[in-house]
C-alpha cells in the first residue's frame, strides 16, 4: 500500500496515512500568547481539521502524545479542555509528558495516531 502524504514540506508533512493509519504532526493553537485552555482548544481544532483533510475523525484517535511546557501548572487546564472535547467511550491510548517545546509561548503540542474508517 502506498504513503500518503498531505500539506508536505521540504521538512515535514503534516498528515501521512499508511495502511488504514493516519499520523498526524506535533500539533500547536495559533495563539501562543493565550493560556493552556485556549491554546489546547485551538490544537485540538487545528487536530480536528487535519483529521477531516485526512478523511477521519476524533472518534478514531488510537493514541495522543501530550507535551506540555510544565506540566504541574498546565495538566489540569489542558484535561478541563480534553474531557469536554473528546467524545464519551472512545478513550484512545494517551501519555502526557513535560517537556521543552520548540519556542517558549507553546504551552502545548499534541501528537496523533488515528485509524480511518
Amino acid at each position: 500500500m502506498a504513503i500518503q502524504r498531505q500539506l508536505t514540506n521540504e521538512r515535514m508533512s503534516q498528515i501521512v496515512a499508511h495502511n488504514g493509519t493516519v499520523y498526524l504532526a506535533g500539533q500547536v493553537g495559533d495563539d501562543m500568547s493565550a493560556g493552556i485552555e485556549q491554546q489546547t482548544r485551538e490544537t485540538l481544532a487545528n487536530i480536528e481539521r487535519l483529521l477531516d483533510l485526512a478523511g477521519t475523525d476524533k472518534s478514531h484517535i488510537l493514541s495522543v502524545t501530550i507535551y506540555l511546557k510544565d506540566i504541574n501548572a498546565d495538566f489540569a487546564g489542558m484535561n478541563s479542555v480534553w474531557d469536554k472535547w473528546l467524545p464519551k467511550g472512545v478513550a484512545p491510548a494517551r501519555a502526557t509528558v513535560e517537556s521543552k517545546l520548540c519556542e517558549p509561548e507553546i504551552l502545548v503540542e499534541l501528537s496523533v495516531v488515528a485509524a480511518l474508517p
